[in-house]
Parts: structure tokens; C-alpha cells; sequence
């Protein structure tokens, strides 16, 4: 069989590198010749391969893997590596390089380890396309390069994680059952207390039936989803008439999820005894006092 030809391409982003944000540094596409060997080497950044056909030899530190077509391997910074293609079938494949702010747990969510830097998703093309959309994104040199990068790596980890069959189902684990659920609901009442909110339909967005997840948060908490969306609310409600004086107590209780001042004053009441306005007071004067 006549070997096919090699060949390397590789863009960078026109944008330059920033260590305190999240940046695709480059990416590229190689045929490899046989045998073709990088390493024993480190790097300082997260460089990602997916091979899209031939096999060869990945390793690092304990990990010896022999991957082909389909197969990812994600070379970790400062982690000892080297990797060789196989003699007869050299890998092609295609690269992404990235670092930054945000990267190691980027990674981790995508379900890779230094224990295990790989991903196997066998004819999904969607990872490739993604690592080929980084390359053509840095290659036109347009204003949005950078942004574009990123968002096609978030999209090739995704697809990574859901190709390999590794993704964790959104259901609590046996075992951490009440405690994972309470999370869920924490995380999205705290995140999306501002906006009109139903115990319903957050139920509906998490997967449970409205009684047993009320039941199971208040079972681990304390209390129920909607008490503690009214106490979260009049907290945030709380912090901002310290820290924004400008804003009308209307403003803010609109700005922290109720739609009638009156009631946000009610619940502020029962939680602090005494009135939104009145708090503002305290606030104002312990400060003249200073």
C-alpha cells in the first residue's frame, strides 16, 4: 500500500494570550509520516488531538494507550508525554492547543483525568468538525477569531464528553441521593432568583415530581424550596440596599425577584423586623457615624 503523503497546517490566534481568561492558543491538522514521534517532552498548555484515521502509541505518565480513528488524547501542561504513530496506518488527526483561566476545570468536566487524558467516540464526526471549525476560525484572521475559538472548544469538549458515552446522568447518585438534589435546587434558585420563578416548573426543569422534591430539600435543608427562595431573595434584596443607594426599594425588589414592593417589604419584615426602608436607615446612619 502506498503511503499516504504527510503533511502539517497550523493557525494561531490573532487575538494573543491572556493568562487570566480562557484562550484557544492554536490549532491544526497533520497526515504523519511512519513512525512519526513526538517527545519524551512537556508542554505548558492543554493540547487536545483527535485522530480521525491510522493508529499509534500515546503515553503519559502511567497511561500507554494505542488509539485510532475516533480516539482523543489530551496532553496535560508540565506532564511528561510522548506519542509516535504506528508504521504501517500513521495517524491523521487533528489538534486544538488552549490554556487559561478556567481550563483545568473545563477539562475535568468533560470527563478527562491526568489518569485518564482520553475519549473514545467512535464514527461521531462532530469532535473533528469542531477542531477543524478552530482552525478555519484563526485562519480567516477575523475580528471574532478568539471568541469563535472558544466557543467551538466548549462545543468540541461537549461533544467529546456525549460521543464517549461518559456523560453522568443529571439524577442524584444512590448513596448522596437528598444531597445531590438539594444541590440542584441551591444551584438553581441562587442563580435564577431575579427572575419569575415557579417551584413547578423548576421542578419540571430538573426532572422530579413537585412533592417529592419539596419533600427531599426540606428533608436535607430545612426548609421548603419556596421559603428558602423567599429568604435568598430578601437576602440579595438586603445586600443591594446597603450597596446601592441610588436604587428606589421598588428598583430592588424588582431587581431581586418580586414584583410588588409591598409584598418584598412584608417578607423583609418577617425575616429582620423591620422595613426595607427602615434597614436603609440603620445602614445610613452607623456609616455618618464613622
Amino acid at each position: 500500500m502506498m503511503a499516504k503523503q504527510a503533511t502539517y497546517r497550523v493557525a494561531s490566534n490573532p487575538s494573543g494570550f491572556r493568562k487570566d481568561a480562557l484562550a484557544v492558543l492554536f490549532a491544526g491538522d497533520s497526515q504523519t509520516k511512519p513512525l512519526h514521534r513526538i517527545g519524551p517532552k512537556v508542554v505548558d498548555y492543554y493540547l487536545l488531538h483527535h485522530v480521525l484515521s491510522g493508529s499509534g502509541i500515546f503515553r503519559m505518565g502511567e497511561v500507554e494507550l494505542e488509539l485510532g480513528a475516533g480516539d482523543s488524547f489530551l496532553i496535560y501542561p508540565g506532564r511528561l508525554f510522548h506519542y509516535v504513530s504506528d508504521e504501517d496506518f500513521p495517524w491523521r488527526y487533528r489538534w486544538v492547543a488552549f490554556a487559561g483561566s478556567g481550563a483545568g476545570t473545563l477539562v475535568k468536566d468533560a470527563g478527562f483525568d491526568p489518569d485518564r487524558p482520553w475519549a473514545r467516540t467512535g464514527g461521531d464526526k462532530a469532535p473533528g468538525e469542531r477542531c477543524r471549525a478552530i482552525f478555519e476560525a484563526f485562519r480567516e484572521r477575523g475580528g471574532s477569531a478568539a471568541l469563535a475559538a472558544s466557543g467551538h472548544l466548549h462545543l468540541l469538549l461537549a461533544s467529546l464528553r456525549e460521543a464517549s458515552g461518559d456523560s453522568e446522568p443529571a439524577y442524584p447518585r444512590p448513596g448522596t441521593h437528598t444531597e445531590e438534589l438539594a444541590r440542584q435546587v441551591t444551584g438553581y434558585l441562587s442563580t435564577q432568583y431575579a427572575e419569575p420563578i415557579t417551584i413547578e416548573g423548576m421542578a419540571e426543569a430538573l426532572g422530579y415530581n413537585r412533592a417529592y422534591l419539596s419533600r427531599m430539600f426540606k428533608q436535607h435543608v430545612g426548609v421548603s424550596p419556596a421559603t428558602f427562595l423567599a429568604k435568598l431573595r430578601v437576602d440579595q434584596g438586603r445586600r443591594l440596599l446597603r450597596e446601592r443607594p441610588e436604587l428606589t426599594v421598588e428598583q430592588i425588589a424588582s431587581s431581586v425577584g418580586f414584583q410588588d414592593a409591598l409584598y418584598f417589604s412584608k417578607q423583609f419584615r418577617r425575616w429582620y423586623a423591620q422595613s426595607p426602608t427602615e434597614y436603609r436607615t440603620t445602614v445610613d446612619d452607623a456609616l455618618k457615624k464613622k
